[in-house]
């Protein structure tokens, strides 16, 4: 086949380009419907996947170097509505919620910007490309969005174990975190957070572009169905966990109520090894493995069928 046809890129663009691509050269999804789709879709996400989230982050606080509170997930979720009931699975959603919606439009907003300058002059971005563009994306949102949010995230689920929780809500925390410790408070593991999200976004958008290069060949038109989207996203979701799980744990570390401990990043996965081992590093794999095959296929999903909507409702051509 000819260069022209070759394939477009990135998960998303599937539908809107097989309704509207003209032929030869894929159609490019304009940045700010990447921005206003990913928020939605990273909203609906997240009030699906958060428990996992919430099991993940306690077994990662759970120090091998106290008396281990919890035996395993089943445990730790047993304990947790034993104490606090089911929405005691959902404390500190609020945070992630406000932060889940801004981070996947940064996210998608950020992608869509840069591959639309990558993609050659038939509108191909290849696997090298998307996965520059990812990183990029990943980079970003962490700066803008990830890092103070997740910092409140996992202080307010440590709190809950403290013997008398100091945070009432998501605002009152904010504002206690910036009292106590100043705006750099809630700017805890930054370093970390950048580095695990630029290689989250850079290896789940290049398995995606990969996938769908692979599954399209040389009809850039091709219509890929929702469920063979979401099974994509699965595998880059699974991809990225296992290859970034170390710094996950560093990072929610770095952002504990315990982050006192560490005098940096490096220090703090010095310290996990010389006192937990290297297997620590991989605590809270499982949990997490689940939540973000799941939410990764969701977001994908959610993200191109709303991109669809837009191109009927959005005229940006």
């Amino acid at each position: 086949m000819s260069g022209e046809r070759k394939f477009v890129s990135p998960f998303h663009r599937p539908h809107c380009l097989s309704a509207a691509a003209p032929a030869g050269k894929a159609k490019l999804t304009h940045p700010g419907k990447a921005i206003l789709a990913g928020g939605i879709a990273g909203g609906i996400e997240i009030c699906i996947t958060f428990p996992t989230e919430y099991v993940k982050t306690q077994l990662q606080l759970d120090e091998k170097a106290n008396p281990p509170r919890y035996k395993g997930i089943a445990d730790c979720v047993k304990q947790t509505v034993q104490g606090h009931g089911v929405k005691g699975l959902y404390r500190g959603l609020s945070s992630l919620l406000y932060g889940s919606i801004p981070k996947a439009a940064v996210r998608f907003g950020v992608f869509e910007f840069l591959s639309n300058k990558m993609r050659d002059e038939a509108g191909k971005l290849d696997s090298t490309r998307g996965l520059i563009c990812g990183l990029g994306a990943g980079v970003a949102e962490a700066v803008v969005v990830v890092c103070p949010m997740e910092t409140v995230k996992v202080k307010f689920i440590h709190d809950q174990t403290s013997a008398n929780p100091k945070y009432r809500g998501f605002f009152h925390g904010v504002r206690e975190i910036v009292r106590t410790q100043g705006l750099r408070g809630t700017y805890q593991g930054l370093t970390a957070t950048v580095l695990k999200q630029g290689s989250n976004q850079a290896i789940r958008f290049f398995v995606m572009t990969s996938l769908r290069n692979w599954y399209k060949g040389d009809n850039p038109n091709k219509s890929i169905n929702p469920l063979v989207t979401g099974f994509f996203g699965a595998i880059a979701g699974a991809a990225s966990v296992f290859g970034n799980t170390p710094l996950d744990v560093i990072k929610t570390r770095m952002q504990g109520l315990e982050a006192h401990k560490y005098k940096s990043t490096v220090d703090c996965a010095v310290k996990i090894m010389r006192h937990e081992g290297p297997a620590a590093f991989y605590k809270g794999t499982i949990p997490r493995l689940g939540r973000v095959c799941m939410d990764v296929a969701i977001v994908f999903v959610i993200y191109e069928e709303v991109v669809k909507v837009l191109n009927i409702v959005w005229k940006t051509d």
